[in-house]
């Protein structure tokens, strides 16, 4: 009995090694490396978008065209993502995303900053949905689990592309076009909000490493999108002297009342050289495909994600659009690389108080409103080591100083 078990045993050995050395070429991952995930991998996927306006507005069509990327990267069908436009900051948002789970979406974003409220009661009403908002402020302590928070350190981007800007107004002293006590440049920003603030306040900063006497003045449209009163805004702004302008608000209403002028422009979000061959210089813009893939990852794999995250120039969520050199100054490439590098590195910090004052003294305390309780209050301390830490408390800027040398208009 005990050699017939042997037998069985042996021959049952020899049976096992011979299915384990029958793997086709199909097992195998191709070229050594790992394998990628299949779209089937994400077959019982379905997202939702609610945008605040649609293609039209520069903002809302970089959600769109960074999701359309990361469905065509992981393969998914147009019947698995939804794009809802033109949602307003209403109820009509939590209509909006309670017709997106009745849809069978997995996961949802939103894009505007007044569409966090609805999105949160969506969350709550919902618990087996995820739940995306950008540029919001009350994930990180709302305790939701299926509420997220994304934003990027655009900041640095703004930074950056005040370095351009910089370079240009220096061309335009040293070629005497103007002298450097006029060296005043505009900025159209949408509302006076700390991520307003957190960008104009940035890029001007980007603009005084290169040339120190420079000045600003920012009027604000009280809109996000606002052609006619972008273009009105950008045009008061070159009346009033300004010599460049940028802007943080959604319409190509300021780079094309710029070209008009022969007035150099730096943009957002898209890249503006088609409309303004003559005087666009650049754009920053958050690329929001790598959250996207993160999230919707993460959901299809079952796994949790942050509850509030920041993106940044490592992360490819931060990007400066490509310079437009047939208005550049010569040695703007190089001088960003540069500058670029230092970000990178921890050389420069974009708020360090040794560059700006405020009431004409140094920052060296302030107390910022990060957790967003509706009493506008400050309560956490966002001075430390010699610089403002922007967006590493909560995503969503607090950066909300007016510096010495920004006239609000």
């Amino acid at each position: 009995m005990k050699k017939i078990l042997a037998i069985l045993m042996a021959l049952a050995l020899v049976l096992g090694l011979a299915a384990c050395g029958s793997k086709t070429l199909a097992d195998e991952p191709e070229n050594g490396s790992e394998s990628t995930p299949a779209a089937a991998d994400y077959a019982d996927l379905k997202i939702g978008l609610i945008c605040l306006h649609d293609e039209n507005s520069t903002y809302d069509n970089n959600f769109i065209l960074a999701l359309k990327e990361v469905q065509a990267e992981l393969g998914l069908s147009d019947d698995q993502v939804l794009i809802k436009t033109n949602i307003p900051e209403d109820d009509n948002c939590l209509t909006t995303a309670e017709e997106l789970v009745d849809e069978g979406c997995n996961i949802i974003f939103a894009d505007s900053f007044g569409h966090e409220t609805y999105i949160m009661q969506a969350a709550q009403e919902n618990p087996d949905v995820q739940f995306c908002h950008a540029t919001g402020t009350h994930a990180h302590n709302a305790g939701i689990p299926n509420f997220h928070n994304a934003f990027a350190s655009i900041y640095e981007g703004r930074f950056l592309a005040g370095v351009v800007a910089g370079m240009k107004v220096k061309e335009m002293i040293d070629s005497g076009k103007i002298t450097a006590d006029k060296a005043k440049i505009g900025y159209v920003g949408a509302f006076p909000y700390a991520e307003v603030k957190s960008g104009y306040t940035s890029f001007f900063l980007g603009v005084r490493y290169i040339v120190p006497e420079a000045t600003m003045e920012v009027t604000f449209t009280n809109s996000w999108f606002d052609i006619a009163l972008e273009r009105e805004a950008a045009l008061k702004l070159i009346n009033n002297g300004c010599v460049l302008i940028s802007q943080h608000a959604d319409s190509e209403g300021a780079p094309k009342a710029c070209e008009e002028k022969g007035i150099p422009n730096v943009a957002y979000n898209i890249n503006t050289a088609s409309i303004g061959p003559n005087t666009a210089l650049v754009s920053s813009r958050i690329n929001w495909a790598p959250y996207y893939k993160l999230a919707i990852e993460a959901v299809s794999k079952g796994e949790s994600f942050d509850a509030d995250w920041t993106g940044t120039i490592a992360t490819g969520s931060v990007e400066l659009l490509e310079v437009n050199e047939a208005v550049a100054a010569e040695g703007t490439d190089e001088k960003l690389e540069e500058v670029k590098g230092k970000i990178e590195s921890g050389e420069i910090h974009v708020y360090d108080i040794s560059t700006f004052t405020y009431k004409g003294e140094t920052l060296d305390s302030y107390q910022a409103d990060v957790i967003d309780d509706g009493t506008f209050q400050g309560d956490t301390e966002a001075v430390s080591d010699g610089y403002f830490h922007e967006s590493e408390y909560r995503s969503a800027p607090y950066f909300d100083v007016d510096i010495d040398g920004i006239t609000i208009l």
